[in-house]
């Protein structure tokens, strides 16, 4: 029995709250279950140098988790940091990337920080998703900054975690499940329905293609589930 007896192809309870953090340029901070992730866009008027000229923007993001996020406290990242949040941060950046032409955008930077509050499973996933959100506002800003003459096409981006648990495809996964899980899988899909990036891995032993395709038929639920916060604004 799943918690509060979600059903397996059930997101946990979600809400976003917008502009949560005043001083940056856009945030969002968004809540899946005991998962709260803080979402804020940086504006900066110039690009790295390998893009410097080429008039063109560039969307890059910063990923870290609180010291008390988890059970145990997370060790801060003040020598440099992981592995795991280059990888999560690397993730979060491409899939951010999908949303716009960055040469719309001129030569300036969108710098994404993903701060994680609480952590409960999914944390990447919520990271881009509230991400996503937090720089189609930003992008909204540069327009009425007059920074942008037009609003350019912003494509709907969203993610999240799915798993087998005994054998059974589970939509959103929390800690809990995550860690009994048989093979997990994080996926990024955009607003019309195709796939950015899909990760999945096995723990133990090799998992069935079917399974797989169980899998990405939640996913894709899933996230278009997630991308109704596109519409209403919650």
């Amino acid at each position: 029995m799943r918690y509060l007896n979600r059903a397996a192809d059930c997101l946990r309870p979600l809400s976003i709250e917008r502009g949560f953090q005043p001083q940056a340029d856009a945030s969002v901070l968004i809540r899946m279950g005991h998962t709260h992730v803080l979402c804020a866009v940086t504006i900066e008027e110039a690009v790295p140098p390998f893009l410097k000229d080429r008039g063109q923007g560039w969307i890059t993001a910063e990923y870290g988790m609180l010291p008390c996020a988890t059970s145990t406290r997370h060790r801060r990242e003040t020598a440099g940091q992981s592995g795991r949040s280059l990888e999560i941060q690397r993730l979060i950046g491409r899939s951010l990337r999908m949303m716009v032409d960055l040469k719309a955008l001129g030569e300036r930077t969108l710098r994404v920080d993903c701060d994680v509050l609480n952590a409960d499973g999914g944390t990447r996933t919520a990271s881009i998703t509230g991400a996503a959100l937090a720089v189609r506002e930003a992008i909204g800003r540069l327009v009425a900054d007059g920074r942008l003459a037009v609003l350019p096409p912003v494509l709907p981006v969203a993610a999240v975690s799915v798993g087998l648990v005994g054998g059974l495809a589970l939509l959103d996964l929390d800690y809990a499940e995550d860690s009994a899980a048989e093979a997990d899988a994080n996926f990024v899909m955009a607003g019309d329905g195709r796939w950015i990036e899909i990760q999945s891995t096995a723990e133990g032993v090799p998992f069935a293609h079917e399974s797989f395709v169980a899998m990405a038929a939640l996913a894709r639920k899933g996230i278009t589930d997630l991308l109704g916060l596109w519409e209403d604004g919650r």
